[in-house]
């Protein structure tokens, strides 16, 4: 077996186990390796690694495992972006139809943006679908806003090189550091021809109950179309839907 078969096969075991303990509450590693038909030496490594990630722990009756808070921690950040995602609907939809343009919904995933939603408005024919797809921070209004959440250490641990896309594209630090900072004062953020010629965005910051940036909100569309007097426009009714947005959430209330 090669090294990549027995990688993925070690992975469904792991699954297994879960899946095993998810459905009996509690099992042994005899009891394991029989779900899985190995020995019990192959069981218990396993076992030990997915200890080792908190995704198992071993009950009070030692040598017996169940589910452990790993999979909490898990599930509740999938339930957020449930959350959030649903909250933000209704939202996206209003906001797509009173600009026309098409509306995302983006989340910070480990160095770049994961777009979570999107709308289509009406003018945007055949609009690329993002959902699902990672884009870079520093070349999005997405990737702005979110970074504009976070200190300054925390941004620079993301950042790596600061690849070029376009000759708009922002490739120095130091002027993405004041463009974050405007970026925190003014509440949005604008990325005209910087991921890709002609395409022009803005976003808006989406928080939860504690103040914190979790996401963003952007209207995206050709620049021809999102000219700066109609981002002019658009910003206050973004704004507005990504504070919307975070009211739901809880942001501000009391």
């Amino acid at each position: 077996m090669s090294e990549g078969s027995a990688g993925v096969q070690s992975v469904d075991r792991a699954l297994t186990i879960l899946e095993v303990l998810a459905r009996v509450g509690e099992a042994g590693v005899t009891e394991i390796a029989g779900e899985l038909g190995v020995h019990k030496s192959t069981a218990f490594r396993l076992v030990s690694t997915l200890e080792a990630h908190r995704l198992v722990e071993q009950t009070s009756d030692r040598g017996r495992y169940r589910l452990g808070v790993g999979v909490l921690r898990l599930a509740g950040a999938t339930t957020a972006r449930l959350d959030l995602v649903q909250e933000a609907r209704p939202v996206c939809r209003q906001l797509a139809a009173d600009t026309g343009e098409t509306v995302n919904i983006a989340v910070l995933s480990e160095s770049s943006a994961l777009y979570l939603d999107q709308v289509a408005g009406s003018s945007a024919l055949q609009p690329h679908n993002w959902v699902g797809q990672h884009i870079p921070l520093h070349a999005t209004s997405n990737g702005k806003v979110l970074l504009s959440g976070l200190d300054d250490g925390r941004v620079q641990e993301l950042l790596g090189t600061l690849s070029r896309y376009t000759p708009t594209t922002i490739t120095k630090k130091g002027k993405l550091r004041e463009e974050l900072a405007l970026v925190r004062e003014q509440g949005y953020a604008v990325a005209m021809d910087e991921l890709e010629e002609g395409l022009t965005a803005a976003a808006a910051p989406i928080r939860n109950a504690h103040g914190d940036v979790i996401a963003s909100m952007s209207v995206s569309g050709p620049t021809f179309r999102l000219s700066e007097e109609r981002v002019a426009d658009v910003l206050p009714l973004l704004v507005e839907a990504a504070g919307e947005v975070s009211h739901r959430l809880g942001w501000g209330q009391r």
